[in-house]
């Protein structure tokens, strides 16, 4: 199996293979394979603890896209364990794709909100991120905002946000079908695109470096970039672009800010399914979370472990409370209803 997982980390374009979670002492019997979205760095103290607690030793293959469809090409012969991915559309797409299997546990069921889980035990989050909006510290005064209220004339030219398409965006949308309907979510997506001041166009970072450069003065992003911002040493410039902005939770005093996950399921074929039910009742555990969202910059997802202490300095918010369930049941509307408006060919003339 070691051999074969390895084969797999090597060979296949756009993997590389990382084996975290050893310690000098864990040296007993078993292993765990897990297809991971995140970077095994990001990852490693958090299987480390794991193998400290268990023995079990944790292998990690990494890749930006492709996990679910390629754990369905193995099939019967995939060697991997559990997926860790991001985003509610990565994991009920590895659902869709038929890849999973359910896990009952009432370990993992008691520390996993049922809103953050999968009604049929498919997946389950494990730290959660908010879509919020960035917000330039020169030129916006307010301290409070909606979603809704981005479809006021009065932001014309001055929002930035990337693609429709992206599954960041998706799951908000799909958040406002959940809320208000199709019809007044279609209304919603065009006031919004005519108040962009740009086609949409990079990612959540970019928008912030937008912001900064004078070219729009409020941005959607997700919460953890403002970590990733401020402590960038590779470019320190990014910490200017993090010091131009402040962090708005839309909707905080209404039905709550919307959140998306990171999160885990059980692969259909795992090799090693005790070991892999094993893994994921401690990436649930109090510990974990922990560790986990400290090091991601994201919430744990178990109500009263508190954040990190950075991400705590941005400030507190209600998080919208609508089942993910719902939210996956509607991205492939919003998806549509992208397209319908134009949102990326960017504002009308």
């Amino acid at each position: 199996m070691k051999s074969l997982f390895k084969g797999i980390g090597l060979t296949a374009a756009g993997f590389a293979l990382g084996t975290t979670g050893m310690v000098a002492s864990a040296q007993a019997e078993g292993e765990v394979n897990i297809y991971s979205y995140r970077q095994p760095e990001l990852i490693k103290p958090l299987l480390d603890a794991f193998t400290a607690e268990t023995g079990v030793k944790a292998n990690v293959v990494f890749a930006k896209k492709g996990l679910g469809e390629r754990m369905k090409a193995e099939g019967k012969n995939s060697p991997a364990d559990v997926l860790l991915s991001v985003d509610i559309g990565r994991l009920q797409g590895a659902k869709d794709l038929g890849v999973t299997q359910p896990v009952v546990s009432d370990a993992i069921n008691g520390n996993i909100p049922a809103n953050l889980r999968d009604s049929e035990g498919h997946w389950f989050g494990l730290t959660t991120r908010a879509r919020v909006i960035y917000a330039s510290k020169d030129r916006v005064a307010q301290d409070s905002i909606t979603y809704e209220e981005l479809a006021d004339p009065k932001w014309k030219g001055r929002l930035c946000t990337r693609s429709g398409q992206h599954v960041y965006s998706i799951g908000l949308i799909a958040s406002m079908i959940a809320h208000k309907g199709e019809a007044e979510t279609q209304k919603w997506l065009e006031a919004v695109r005519d108040n962009l001041a740009r086609k949409p166009t990079g990612n959540d970072r970019a928008q912030v470096k937008s912001i900064f450069a004078g070219e729009c003065d409020i941005s959607l992003g997700n919460t953890y970039y403002m970590g990733k911002m401020q402590t960038n040493e590779k470019d320190p410039e990014q910490k200017d672009w993090a010091a131009s902005v402040r962090i708005l939770f839309p909707n905080t005093e209404g039905r709550g800010t919307h959140v998306n996950i990171s999160g885990m399921v059980l692969a259909k074929n795992a090799p090693n399914k005790d070991n892999a039910v094993k893994l994921m009742e401690f990436l649930a555990s109090d510990e974990a979370q922990a560790i986990y969202a400290a090091q991601n910059f994201e919430y744990p997802v178990e109500p009263g472990i508190a954040p990190s202490e950075l991400v705590a300095s941005w400030g507190s918010f209600k998080a919208d409370e609508v089942s993910l369930n719902e939210i996956a049941a509607q991205r492939a509307k919003a998806s549509e209803l992208v397209d319908i408006v134009g949102f990326d060919n960017g504002p009308s003339s």
